[in-house]
């Protein structure tokens, strides 16, 4: 039912896998697991996150359900089982995490061999853009003038720097407590293209990011969370470009596209479509602009990355919605995958 879906993981996987070795092979650097967030290395991240969600999933539920009687519990645990970790369920979740795993580690990896391979740069043709589109003022300056230098730079920083939990706890929330599998291979399979599409864009037109090209724009802001994360990429970039013996490093310094922009849209977009919450609606969408303010405001991405950013997130939540079975439609989506489990299981009540 879900073939197309599967077929989507284990594509980019593959795609994002073979040109992470071949890129590392001609950069002259060894692949590596590059470390995350304070979740942990990548490798581990994820397994982590789904052991937790399966067992805030099974004994919470379990307690609470039995009301907190021992000898109902047993029989209540086994039926969640049964009727959740389907095998369908457990496909999905093993399927999600090693191909997510592969795009995300091989994305880390072709990423930071780009200066290695590409060593052209187009941050002042950007420049030029940026500067057209707002009558001769740099959208850092603009942004600084607007926000100041006050309590919103902050409230930028810690938003621009939710990204890096949001994205494991999203995918992990998604492929397990779905009800409608079809939604978890949406959302799996839309955040491995959105990645792949990102990796893409990075060697079509490889830029710094303006904070990095034109440090001087920037040197008026407060010294935040999000600035001292610049600080800390772009003396890893210059450790691993001209000292020798670094080793199991990355570098993560890139600007065309967005991927926070890509990634915070495609979540609002699944929200959206797949979540009946007017609050997590407008959360996620809140969550998205004040993203795409704040890459402007560190100068980390120009107008031209936001850009592309919303149009990864936008062909990914597309295209990955057709190869999980939705329709898209004037009206919204229709869910075919469910139409069909719908049917499936009326006519297994009829025969039964």
């Amino acid at each position: 039912m879900y073939r197309r879906a599967q077929f989507l993981l284990i594509g980019t996987a593959l795609l994002v896998g073979i040109g992470a070795i071949v890129l590392a092979a001609t950069s002259g650097h060894h692949l590596v697991d590059p470390d995350g967030s304070f979740l942990g290395p990548s490798w581990a991240r994820l397994p982590i996150l789904l052991g937790a969600a399966i067992g805030v999933d099974l004994i919470p539920r379990t307690v609470w359900v039995s009301r907190g009687k021992p000898k109902l519990m047993p029989a209540i645990f086994r039926e969640r089982l049964r009727t959740h970790w389907t095998r369908d369920r457990l496909t999905l979740v093993g399927l999600g995490v090693v191909c997510f795993y592969i795009v995300y580690v091989g994305y880390r990896n072709m990423k930071s061999a780009l200066p290695f391979v590409i060593h052209t740069k187009y941050d002042h043709d950007l420049e030029l853009i940026d500067t057209a589109i707002l009558f001769g003022h740099h959208p850092g300056a603009v942004m600084q003038n607007v926000f100041g230098d006050g309590a919103l730079a902050y409230l930028f920083s810690y938003v621009y720097l939710w990204f890096l939990p949001l994205v494991p706890i999203a995918v992990t929330i998604w492929i397990v407590w779905s009800r409608n599998l079809a939604y978890g291979y949406w959302f799996v399979g839309s955040q491995c293209i959105a990645w792949t599409l990102g990796t893409i864009s990075y060697y079509a037109l490889p830029t710094l990011g303006p904070g990095i090209a034109y440090p001087y724009i920037y040197h008026g802001e407060p010294d935040t969370p999000a600035g001292q994360l610049m600080d800390a990429l772009v003396h890893g970039r210059q450790n691993i470009r001209w000292s020798e013996g670094v080793v199991n490093a990355v570098q993560s310094v890139a600007g065309f596209a967005s991927l926070h922009c890509a990634i915070t849209m495609l979540t609002a977009l699944m929200v959206q479509h797949t979540v009946n919450n007017r609050f997590l609606r407008i959360f996620f969408w809140c969550n998205f602009c004040v993203t795409a303010l704040a890459t402007l405001y560190f100068g980390w991405h120009s107008l031209s990355d936001d850009v592309a950013g919303v149009m990864i997130a936008l062909v990914s939540f597309y295209v990955g919605g057709l190869a999980a079975g939705h329709r898209f439609e004037r009206k919204g989506t229709r869910d075919l995958e469910a139409e069909g489990a719908q049917i499936h299981a009326k006519e297994a009540l009829a025969r039964g």
